[in-house]
């Protein structure tokens, strides 16, 4: 009985999640009864995704910092990008990537790595070389970090999981030459919004680096029996910070001295609103 009774508040929070999302409106408050583990809010996620049409075209991969690490027993999370909120950069014309106007709504510099082939479901442990072995691409890009709920981060990562990772969306930017791809992680980045700098960093500043995030994200995965696809994207972290935006916000991340990825921040327009 406990267990269904929690299989239902799963199922209620990723109903309010998901319909939120359809609609494009704003949750001041949490909508439910908030997970005290990570298992359990991973459980609403599944619940969230098997109520969405779309296909999963990747995974973002966030930090969980000290000392939440340590309470939650992992130092990172994962959340689905799905397939329509994935868009290439055009290096003409920034694209415009929506948030939620009554929620939250952030921009995160970021490498992308892409899943090479089906990895096997019987493995459980990857050392980085492995990991490494399963990218077949390396490219820059903006993550689009949003939620109906305001407060998404403010509640601990249980909370950041159960809405989808608080993604909302995937830009990617130009590939890494093979050649270029071990010097990346020194790369300095900066993410700038409306011109002026909001946060710097390299990626050597994330746990393992980028290839940490793919180890994470295959251990994960495969623990829980979820299984990544050939032609995924990985969305390895937040190189220079989470970077709340507005709506109307212009984005530009910069990648070295030869990189940079922009976009506009549009209000997300829902399946009642026009």
């Amino acid at each position: 009985m406990e267990g269904s009774q929690d299989q239902r508040e799963h199922e209620r929070i990723a109903e309010a999640f998901v319909s939120a999302r359809r609609d494009a409106q704003g949750l001041p408050s949490y909508p439910g009864t908030i997970p005290e583990a990570l298992e359990s809010a991973y459980l609403v996620q599944d619940c969230a995704i098997a109520m969405t049409s779309d296909g999963i075209g990747g995974w973002k991969v966030g930090r969980i910092m000290p000392p939440l690490d340590a309470h939650y027993g992992s130092n990172r999370l994962a959340g689905p990008i799905f397939n329509a909120s994935i868009v290439s950069a055009d290096p003409q014309t920034p694209v415009s990537m929506p948030i939620f106007r009554d929620g939250f709504g952030a921009a995160e510099a970021e490498l992308l790595l892409r899943i090479a082939r089906d990895p096997d479901p019987a493995k459980l442990s990857y050392t980085l070389e492995e990991a490494a072995a399963m990218i077949d691409a390396v490219h820059v890009g903006i993550e689009i970090a949003s939620s109906p709920f305001p407060g998404i981060n403010d509640h601990g990562p249980a909370v950041t999981i159960s809405d989808f990772g608080n993604n909302n969306g995937l830009v990617i930017g130009a590939p890494v030459p093979s050649e270029e791809v071990a010097d990346c992680e020194g790369w300095p980045v900066s993410l700038l919004i409306d011109g002026v700098v909001a946060g710097t960093g390299t990626a050597a500043g994330l746990p393992d680096g980028p290839f940490g995030a793919v180890r994470f994200l295959l251990e994960m995965m495969a623990s829980r029996g979820n299984a990544l696809q050939a032609g995924q994207w990985v969305s390895t972290g937040a190189i220079t910070g989470v970077h709340p935006v507005n709506v109307g916000a212009a984005v530009e991340a910069r990648f070295g001295s030869s990189y940079a990825v922009h976009c506009t921040i549009s209000a997300a327009a829902g399946a009642n609103r026009s």
